[in-house]
């Protein structure tokens, strides 16, 4: 008997030990990057950690309980009411928008119409203040092409914040010369690129030099490219790797690009499908203008 219990007890020891140690399995995309480059990247540039997991633009509005299935019933033979006309539904020149299923409305939800309205390019809008079917849809675009997360149409804070500082980038400002340049609005945190005074990449969103660490402004030139750099103060790999002054330059962003309370340590983070562009239109020799100051810094 003692022999029995010591040999169930060995079993349970071992199937504990067995089980147990696939809780700390390594993830490999837990990261926590959210970029699609060709190596694995983890907190670049990150003084307070910021592989933690991004933030919500806001909290998706809580959804109505679901009413209970009635319980079916055999069909037994009733005495017919008496008919009725339906009361007619009084008429209005301007019916309400139909609200789009699962989308819900932010407090933002006018200026948010009116930027991208003014944007263009991600559906039609009406600027009233009020969600329909395809301001969701236009709202969702949106989100979906800057990466803010969730992407669900709700017009919260950071989907006005971004689409703010895009509608308001004035590409004028950047001093191009007649081959390709690469312009930086610090203040707006917004790059794009032109060629002969044209825009050949609109806007996008950034984020520079955190406080201590600013990006300077000036003019400077793209003097080294690597499509996969080793970072080594900060030990992580930085895809397109366009360096054009000191230790500073454009690569893929390491961490949630919409997280504020972090930044670089000068570089400029971009989001994976606009630095393959700029790396693209880039190449030693181009020129980079830099204008304006980030907020904070």
């Amino acid at each position: 008997m003692v022999l029995a219990r010591l040999g169930t007890g060995l079993i349970t020891l071992a199937a504990v030990a067995l089980f147990g140690a696939g809780a700390c399995a390594f993830d490999p995309q837990s990261d926590g990057s959210g970029a699609g480059g060709p190596a694995p990247v983890g907190a670049a540039e990150d003084a307070t950690g910021a592989s933690a997991p991004p933030a919500p633009d806001e909290e998706a509005a809580s959804d109505e309980a679901a009413e209970p299935s009635p319980t079916p019933r055999r069909s037994t033979p009733t005495t017919r009411p008496p008919s009725r006309k339906p009361t007619p539904k009084p008429t209005t020149d301007s019916p309400e928008p139909k609200p789009a299923a699962g989308c819900p409305q932010g407090e933002r939800q006018r200026e948010v119409e009116t930027y991208l309205a003014r944007l263009g390019g991600f559906g039609k809008v009406t600027v009233d203040g009020r969600q329909s079917a395809a301001d969701c849809a236009a709202i969702k675009k949106f989100q979906r092409r800057y990466d803010i997360r969730p992407p669900e149409g709700r017009a919260g804070p950071l989907t006005a914040d971004v689409a703010r500082r895009l509608a308001r980038t004035d590409t004028d400002r950047c001093k191009a010369g007649s081959g390709t340049t690469f312009c930086i609005d610090l203040t707006q945190q917004t790059v794009w690129a032109m060629r002969g005074g044209t825009v050949v990449m609109p806007p996008t969103v950034t984020r520079t030099g955190m406080p201590g660490y600013a990006t300077p402004a000036g003019t400077y030139k793209i003097n080294f490219r690597n499509t996969k750099e080793w970072s080594d103060p900060y030990e992580v790999w930085l895809p397109y790797w366009q360096r054009f002054v000191g230790g500073i330059g454009f690569h893929e962003t390491t961490t949630y690009l919409h997280n504020k309370s972090i930044g670089s340590h000068g570089c400029v983070n971009l989001l994976p499908s606009d630095a393959r562009r700029m790396w693209q239109l880039g190449k030693v020799g181009t020129r980079v203008h830099v204008m304006g100051r980030r907020p904070g810094t």
